[in-house]
Formats: structure tokens, C-alpha cells, sequence
């Protein structure tokens, strides 16, 4: 294939063809990666409103009442990741250092640090389903768990079935404040991140208790956070995790296989859509990070007319969680994964 494929020739062709990234991307409108400061400021406005609009709720709200507003501040919040999301993968402004400065900011109330999770994702995107160097929700090896201890065994079942809403709690926590997880020349903006989220923890949460108790603590930022963490966990274990999504070993990984067929597009509702700013249109941010959040639509339409059903396209339910739960365990070289009970039976 050359860079002059057009779309009527690409849809003939299957999941199993030789494709290029960068042939991909020649099918999509040119519109799809131009950044219009007008729309990327819009995306902070609106939440920024939607977040002070939840915390107003949580403020005013009888006891009965605050579990909506613990759900919809902490889904605004998760909209705060986004923008900060478009800023690490810079598409959100030309220039850098306001990117850098609108991520630290939008970051810094969930307390991530900015640069460690930006080098991080960029070798997730770098790596999409490369067993064994992908970093995001990748299986462990039936070998590798059966080497853990009970302990961790468990920590991972948990992980991996019904309690997956908090993986993203545990990534942040083990991975992103470790300085050798990184190389030595990031060094310098790894601390940099981390002491800005240090910082604001120091001054806003005691300020916090001291001020509303530690009732208000809970009330005010920890819940709307685990709900935060919910939908982190969720959005990404749900965006390149099915039973039939396969993790490839690295002699035998296809760069645009995994990008194109091996990320998943999941139509969560409105308002979940609405106030994270549409980031589980997935499959073109898969393509090319350059593309801002507010233009993915736009690219998935263009994909559809191109590849049609080939694409992985799901809706949001308890039974697609519990698909991924129930077997998507561990990893299997033929039958993509093994889940525990299987795994259990086999040995």
C-alpha cells in the first residue's frame, strides 16, 4: 500500500493485511488534526463550571443526594484528566510550556503528577497491546502469577475481575512517584510534577479539614475522586482489553494491527460522554495523539466509512464489564486470554 491509499481501497482490505499507519491516517479529513484554541479553551469553561456546579451540589445537597453529586463531581474531575490528557500528548495548544501549564494545573487537584504520567502514557501509546512492554492493564504470564505469592495473587484477581474500578488507584500509587521508572534525563520534570501535586496537597488538604472536618475531607475530595478513579479504571481497561483483543509478543506485533483493531470505541452516556470530553472515542487518538479530543468524533466517522464492522465498537454495560471480568485474566498466545477458573482447572 502506498500513501495515496484512499478509503474505497482500504475498505477492501482486512484485518489481517499489511496496513501502515501513516497510510491510515491519509484516509482521514485534514480538519481532524488542527487545533482551534476557541475549542480547547471551551473544553476548560465547561469544566470548570461542571466541577464547580458538582461540588456546589455536594455543598447543598441532603445525605440521600450526595451519592449523585459524589457522581457527577467525580465524572466532571475525570474531564479535568482529559484536557490535561490533550496537553501531554501536546494537541491541545502549540505552544508547550502552555500545555505543560494547563496540565500541572489540571492535574494537580487529583493529585497526578503531570510529567510521570505523560513519559509513562507515551510508551503505552508507543507500545498499544506489545506483550511484556505495553504498560497499560497488559495480562501477566500464567507463569508469571503462579511465581507470586498468595498475597499478590489476590491483590491481582481483584484487579482483574469485579474490583477493577480500582486499578487505576493502584497504578497511580506504585508507578507514577517512583523516580527509576524513568529515565534519568526526565529526571528533572519528574520532580517537578511531583512536587507540584505534593505542594497542593500540603495547602489544600489541610485547609480542607480544618475547615469542614474530616467529614468534609471525605465529602469534598476523596469520594469524587474514587469516582474519578472509577472511570480511569474503567475508560482504560475497557479501551484494548476483549476476550477476543489479543496482546501480540514483540517479534510478532503489528503496530497498525494493534492501533486500528486492537483499540476499542465504547459509547458510554450522554453525560459521562459529555463531561469527559468524548475520550472513549479511542480508536483514532490510537492513530495519531495529535488529534485534539474535540475533533475525535469527526476521525471515528471517517473510520467508520472506512473499515466498517471490522472496527471494535461497544456499548457501555454491567455485561460487557462482566465479559471482561470473567475471562480476561491472563494471557494466552492463541486464545488471547485464559481466565482464572480455567487457568485454575488446568493445572
Amino acid at each position: 500500500m502506498t500513501a495515496s491509499l484512499t478509503p474505497e481501497t482500504v475498505a477492501l482490505s482486512s484485518p489481517s493485511s499489511k496496513l501502515r499507519i501513516k497510510d491510515i491516517l491519509a484516509t482521514l479529513p485534514r480538519e481532524c488534526f488542527q487545533k482551534d484554541r476557541k475549542k480547547a479553551w471551551a473544553t476548560v469553561a465547561t469544566s470548570i463550571a461542571m466541577v464547580g456546579l458538582g461540588y456546589w451540589a455536594i455543598a447543598v445537597s441532603p445525605w440521600f443526594l450526595l451519592p449523585v453529586a459524589w457522581a457527577f463531581t467525580g465524572t466532571a474531575l475525570t474531564g479535568f484528566f482529559v484536557i490535561a490528557h490533550d496537553c501531554g500528548h501536546r494537541s491541545f495548544a502549540k505552544r508547550k510550556w502552555v500545555n505543560d501549564w494547563v496540565g500541572h494545573i489540571f492535574m494537580a487537584p487529583l493529585i497526578y503528577p503531570f510529567h510521570c504520567w505523560r513519559l509513562l502514557h507515551d510508551k503505552h501509546h508507543n507500545h498499544t497491546n506489545k506483550m511484556d512492554v505495553d504498560n497499560a492493564w497488559q495480562p501477566f504470564r500464567p507463569e508469571l502469577y503462579d511465581s507470586m505469592n498468595l498475597g499478590q495473587q489476590v491483590g491481582y484477581r481483584f484487579m482483574r475481575g469485579r474490583f477493577w474500578w480500582i486499578g487505576s488507584i493502584l497504578h497511580w500509587a506504585l508507578v507514577h512517584f517512583r523516580l527509576e521508572n524513568y529515565n534519568p534525563r526526565d529526571h528533572k520534570k519528574v520532580k517537578v510534577s511531583i512536587a507540584v501535586v505534593v505542594a497542593f496537597a500540603a495547602i489544600a488538604f489541610p485547609t480542607l479539614i480544618l475547615t469542614t472536618g474530616v467529614w468534609g475531607f471525605v465529602k469534598f475530595w476523596l469520594l469524587p475522586w474514587m469516582v474519578y478513579h472509577f472511570w480511569m479504571s474503567t475508560f482504560t481497561i475497557v479501551h484494548h482489553t476483549l476476550p477476543d483483543i489479543q496482546f501480540r509478543e514483540p517479534e510478532e506485533w503489528d503496530e497498525a494491527q494493534a492501533q486500528l483493531f486492537g483499540t476499542v470505541h465504547c459509547e458510554y452516556p450522554g453525560w459521562v460522554e459529555f463531561l469527559c470530553h468524548h475520550i472513549n472515542v479511542h480508536i483514532p487518538h490510537h492513530l495519531s495523539t495529535a488529534i485534539p479530543s474535540y475533533n475525535l468524533r469527526m476521525a471515528h466517522e471517517s473510520l467508520q466509512q472506512t473499515w466498517g464492522s471490522q472496527l471494535q465498537e461497544h456499548r457501555f454495560s454491567w455485561r460487557l464489564m462482566q465479559q471482561i471480568t470473567d475471562i480476561c485474566h491472563l494471557y494466552h498466545p492463541d486464545y488471547a486470554y485464559q481466565s482464572f477458573k480455567d487457568h485454575d482447572e488446568s493445572k
